[in-house]
């Protein structure tokens, strides 16, 4: 489960460090609610396209504050030390989730595009 591999994955003598601001009130000041929106599929299958188009109308439109999150571009840091095995791709889309969370905790609307083979991935992610 999810607080299982949460729980096996910490450090000891650590702990969370909230900021000054809730996630109310970074919501209240952005004037909307902070969500993670996950899109997923195939190389190529228009994942980043339509989640950029969306970012632009969420901008636009709502002035919605986001982040978008690529796969690739995750690679070329975060996850640059990561391969393409199944147990690389289950720590990419770990980190990456890590990401959306802290982004979504300041009230960002955070977009994500990510090729998510594995059920058990995208069920860590909800």
């Amino acid at each position: 489960s999810k607080d299982d591999t949460q729980k096996s994955l910490r450090s000891e003598n650590v702990r969370w460090e909230s900021g000054a601001l809730s996630l109310e009130e970074r919501e209240t000041l952005n004037g909307h609610k902070a969500a993670v929106v996950w899109f997923t599929g195939l190389s190529g299958s228009g994942k980043s396209t339509i989640a950029k188009k969306l970012e632009r109308t969420l901008f636009t439109c709502h002035k919605i504050h986001t982040m978008f999150l690529d796969g690739d571009n995750l690679r070329h840091g975060l996850n640059g030390d990561l391969g393409f095995s199944s147990a690389d791709r289950q720590e990419n889309i770990r980190r990456t989730a890590e990401v959306a969370h802290l982004g979504a905790s300041h009230g960002q609307v955070v977009l994500c595009s990510f090729i998510s083979p594995y059920r058990r991935d995208r069920e860590f992610v909800r």
